[in-house]
């Protein structure tokens, strides 16, 4: 895991995945939350006004940004190491990564 590349890390089901939110990740997460930008789609997360369903939207770009090959079905199912405390952070980390420079994550 590279946290300059903005990656993330997340157990699901016992197995270590890498998060990370590419643009094409980005854009796939902008249309799931229907955001018209990405700067409406950080003040969602940061004003504490997302769902866990934008949650879950959040986890599988981030996956798929990371390389695996998961759909929602397969995420919904899963075991997250953590819970769901474990999955907001995961989440608030991998914006933070994605929207900040390295030297101040």
């Amino acid at each position: 895991m590279n946290p300059y590349r903005g990656e993330v890390m997340l157990v699901l089901n016992g197995e270590a995945q890498v998060m990370r939110l590419t643009l094409g990740a980005l854009a796939e997460l902008e249309s799931a939350l229907k955001t018209g930008s990405l700067l409406a789609l950080v003040e969602r997360f940061e004003q504490g006004s997302f769902s866990a369903s934008d949650l879950v939207a959040l986890l599988l770009a981030g996956l798929r940004g990371g390389g695996a090959d998961i759909d929602r079905a397969t995420l919904n199912a899963a075991e997250i190491k953590g819970g769901a405390v474990a999955a907001a952070q995961a989440g608030a980390l991998l914006l933070k990564r994605a929207f900040t420079l390295p030297d101040a994550v």
